[in-house]
């Protein structure tokens, strides 16, 4: 595998910001206090920061019929894409007009249980459990550049870690922690399992390894058009899958953080973590976690300015942007993840809003990202 990456100091990196997100007044209030806060489209912390194209792994071609079991037919439509409140950020304005096709979508997210059959029939290894090359990574280094400890260069991913005590929100290092050996099979690093967690999405995916899945079960990954139209369910221009009410208001209506972030979760929800697929209602369309437990990748570039860029016309079948540009990391092509996770906050972070999004770099996988598939026949 080819991959560029940026400078290896935040290899670890966590370091250059963080996959939380706070809310516009929260955020205000923090910045008039005079710390600095990275709100929700602070940078991901990521695994290499990889500076190439993503690409997609090289899998043979599916020749048995996709099966649609465990998908949804979401019938085609037009539909406002964008926030239509006022929580919108810059990158989910202005709302405008989409048209989509029908398309199937799983139900749930991939779950552990269907991971291992992708990988006990490939034999495929995600990102996470693989050693980085340094001779790839000093290729893109300034000559001179010391090579890192060797601790640092080994299969690795990103954990979540509470501090012991409340902590400023504008370095997700307190909370995010490079670790060897996490991955899909022990998502804590070390001594975790997956075992009796079958039906939990499965994390610490990359992108690629998404792909990867999605290539082997004959499907693809959503367009963000398609994964926000799902996620409306057919609810014209609702902040949430399941309208405008709060998330709290008739019991949780997904699962996401409840206390101080990210000192204490007090699972008012059922749960700290990871809940199981369809432990919350499904949306209008019969599909599950279309907010919160995991963010979902989907298949587009990330631009920030991309939606001030199109034409004042209906987008049909939108594919996103041709290439990335994130001005908070400009060297680092993202892509984009929607859907909100556990660590996400009504006060802190609102992410599971049906317009939100985040980005990352294809090469990351954490704790709280996953992915749904969608087919198109």
């Amino acid at each position: 595998m080819n991959m560029r990456y940026r400078h290896w100091p935040f290899v670890i990196v966590l370091l250059s910001g963080q996959f939380s997100c706070s809310s516009s007044s929260d955020s205000a209030k923090t910045e008039a206090a005079g710390e600095e806060i990275t709100d929700c489209h602070g940078t991901i912390p990521d695994r290499f920061a990889s500076g190439s194209a993503a690409s997609a792994p090289t899998l043979p071609e599916r020749d048995a019929p996709v099966s649609h079991e465990g998908m949804i037919w979401i019938e085609g439509g037009t539909y406002t894409r964008g926030a239509t409140d006022d929580r919108g950020r810059q990158d989910e304005l202005p709302a405008h007009t989409v048209q989509v096709d029908g398309f199937w979508m799983d139900e749930t997210e991939v779950t552990n249980r269907q991971f291992a059959e992708f990988v006990e029939a490939t034999g495929y290894v995600t990102v996470a459990e693989k050693k980085p090359d340094w001779e790839e990574i000093k290729k893109q280094l300034p000559p001179g550049t010391p090579k890192p400890p060797d601790e640092v260069l080994v299969a690795a991913s990103l954990t979540f870690h509470s501090p012991d005590r409340s902590v400023p929100l504008n370095n997700a290092a307190q909370w995010w922690q490079w670790t060897p050996e996490a991955s899909w099979r022990q998502p804590q690093g070390p001594g975790s399992s997956i075992e009796g967690k079958e039906d939990y999405p499965v994390v610490h995916v990359a992108w690629e390894d998404a792909v990867a899945y999605a290539k082997w079960a004959g499907k693809r990954l959503p367009t963000e058009a398609e994964w926000e139209y799902a996620a409306r369910g057919g609810l014209e221009e609702k902040s949430f899958p399941w309208g405008d009410d709060p998330v709290e208001k008739s019991g949780f209506m997904a699962n996401i953080w409840q206390g101080e972030f990210p000192v204490t979760d007090k699972g008012e929800d059922g749960y700290q973590g990871l809940a199981p697929v369809k432990s919350f209602d499904a949306n209008p369309y019969g599909l599950y976690d279309m907010a919160g437990n995991v963010w979902e990748w989907t298949n587009d570039w990330y631009r920030e300015d991309y939606y001030s860029r199109l034409a004042n016309e209906v987008q049909v079948n939108p594919q996103g942007p041709s290439d990335s540009y994130d001005p908070q990391e400009p060297t680092v092509p993202k892509k984009i993840v929607k859907g909100g996770s556990f660590l996400c906050n009504v006060s802190y972070c609102e992410g599971y809003r049906v317009s939100a999004k985040m980005k990352s770099s294809p090469d990351t996988g954490l704790e709280h990202t996953g992915f749904r598939c969608v087919s198109s026949n």
